[in-house]
């Protein structure tokens, strides 16, 4: 692709505010906040800037600074390759709860009946209905990921459509994928505040939020907390996928590329924060639902098994009746005690999950129990959607600016060729995530193909520009820009705080696997509906240091092999005697 001034398109918002947050409770937001603003906003000001400088995507910007620096780019298309594989199917899965969602009532909502017609099913009485539609009809999960079973097609099916969507948003190259983008970021604001607006409303939200703004100080001491934010500002920003790089390299030279860092990123984390409260006033609901329940079933049970009078017993005064009984009924009540759930609203919301469980099991549960569910599930689903889609789209872009910048691929296959190929290559290795066990692989991919691969990936970049292309030439670049004086702020991260935070956490991340020893993963018992923790197989092992490597491993291997060929030209030119 042309450089200079042909390089226009629209600037790299779509993915900074295209994700929502796996849960925030009060002892992860000051890591967040902290991780902002010495990681995420320097960093993100960083792969801006040498987007807008070198005119190029993630490969050519990188080999612009250094030839042994090719490899840079190269990992960070892997990893945005990796993530494009496994990260759509989230789109899919979407499309089928989507589309479900105009069913009454919604088929999540009740347990289906046994094969006999007797009652419900084993399996979903022993879970939750909404656990049941996840994991049996959304997944059709195998007890383990050593038993592969075929492709279910119905989510193969929505995976196709998603890829479809994808490949049609893209199709007339980077401008349009932007308008798309801006849609996608901005519709998703629209369904959070109305969804806010009936949250808040919500019996019980004011828990959830009394959750999430309550710290646990202990907590600030797990360094598994920091990574944990670290982890989110980077996915949520984009750091080290080569899409901020390539959505850059369209900006006018002059763009005031600071300015849109700083608004990015506070946007970014603004929108997060007003997600959480979202997300945490209706668990709030979800969970003063299942205690007030588990409190009605219990009153319920003690009402019948001591002939009580209707009503005598209450939520107030259940602990002090229930010491009365079993003082003065010690044999009945030792009876009846095993059926006695012991309920409490703290244990609720401590069982909060993150990922596909908070989006596909715990706001479904809330949903259903909503007044006119099939309206809030749409709204939802919907929004889910389009967050998904402005991810992909600005992950695809870091994919495909490097292979239309290559001329030895553009010379032979027009732009929509190689966007079709590389939608085409994602949706069939996709399918293995449509599997029956393609759930534990989504898992795998999730866990391990990017976390590492993008510490390492920005660690090198902050090193290469500071220490390499040297700090004082590229400020010079900016002033050159920009008209902007670069402060003491940026330099401070960029040349000491932020490669030393991230040198840190890329030690604790890979003691804290080295310590836990065999790798494990959560599986699916149908026999007692619920998640069983089981060994990786050695092969599935195999693959997880082949996802890390592949990646990892293209910054030195390429870095070599650059060194080895410049090598060989010069002793091909050297003058002989």
């Amino acid at each position: 692709m042309a450089e200079g001034l042909r390089r226009r398109g629209p600037r790299p918002t779509g993915e900074a505010v295209a994700q929502l947050p796996a849960g925030t409770a009060g002892s992860f937001l000051v890591p967040y906040i902290v991780m902002l603003i010495v990681e995420g906003m320097p960093l993100l000001y960083l792969e801006l800037a040498v987007g807008q400088r070198m005119r190029q995507g993630s490969i050519g910007a990188w080999r612009t600074i250094s030839p042994y620096l090719s490899g840079v780019g190269v990992a960070s298309v892997v990893v945005s390759f990796f993530l494009s594989m496994y990260y759509n199917v989230i789109n899919a899965w979407a499309f089928w709860y989507l589309f479900h969602s105009f069913q009454d009532p919604l088929p999540w909502s009740v347990c289906p009946v046994n094969g006999n017609r007797t009652g419900y099913d084993e399996e979903c009485e022993k879970a939750t209905s909404t656990q049941y539609f996840w994991y049996r009809k959304t997944l059709n999960i195998s007890p383990s990921i050593q038993e592969n079973g075929a492709v279910q097609w119905e989510p193969a099916l929505c995976l196709i459509l998603a890829w479809l969507l994808v490949y049609l948003c893209i199709l007339r190259g980077t401008e349009s994928t932007g308008k798309v983008v801006y849609f996608t970021a901005s519709l998703p604001y629209c369904v959070l505040l109305i969804y806010l607006i009936r949250g808040l409303t919500l019996h019980g939200a004011t828990n959830g939020l009394a959750y999430m703004f309550t710290p646990k100080m202990e907590q600030l001491a797990n360094p598994k907390a920091w990574i944990n934010a670290a982890t989110q500002i980077f996915f949520s920003l984009g750091l080290g996928f080569g899409s901020l790089i390539a959505f850059a390299s369209y900006n006018e030279p002059s763009n005031d590329c600071q300015k849109h860092a700083i608004i990015v990123s506070l946007l970014n984390s603004s929108t997060s924060i007003f997600a959480s409260v979202v997300t945490f006033s209706i668990y709030g609901f979800k969970a003063t639902f299942n205690y007030e329940s588990c409190l009605n079933k219990v009153i319920l049970l003690l009402t019948n098994s001591f002939d009580l009078e209707d009503g005598f017993l209450t939520a107030s005064n259940l602990e002090q009746v229930k010491g009365y009984l079993a003082s003065a009924y010690p044999s009945k009540y030792n009876e009846v005690f095993p059926q006695i759930k012991n309920c409490s609203l703290e244990s609720e919301l401590d069982t909060a999950v993150q990922g596909t469980g908070l989006a596909f099991i715990v706001y479904t549960e809330a949903i259903k129990n909503m007044e006119v569910s099939q309206l809030w599930s749409v709204l939802y689903f919907f929004m889910l959607l389009m967050l998904g889609i402005g991810s992909m789209l600005g992950n695809t872009a870091a994919i495909l600016t490097p292979l239309t910048d290559s001329k030895a691929i553009s010379s032979y296959l027009p732009k929509e060729a190689i966007s079709g190929l590389v939608c085409f290559i994602n949706c069939a290795i996709g399918m293995v995530f449509t599997t029956e066990a393609g759930n534990y692989w989504f898992d795998i991919f999730n866990d391990y193909a990017a976390t590492l691969s993008l510490l390492l990936i920005v660690l090198v970049e902050t090193v290469a520009v500071c220490y390499l292309y040297g700090l004082r030439r590229f400020e010079s670049d900016l002033r050159a820009m920009t008209g902007r004086k670069l402060n003491w702020y940026w330099k401070a991260m960029w040349a000491g705080v932020s490669p030393l935070l991230i040198v840190s956490l890329f030690v604790f991340y890979l003691s804290d696997y080295i310590m836990t020893g065999t790798l494990r993963y959560q599986a699916w018992d149908a026999s007692q509906g619920q998640l069983v923790t089981k060994d990786y197989p050695p092969y599935a092992l195999a693959i997880i240091g082949l996802l890390v490597a592949s990646s990892t491993m293209c910054i030195p291997l390429v870095a070599l092999g650059t060194f080895i060929t410049r090598r060989l030209k010069r002793g091909d030119t050297a003058p002989r005697a």
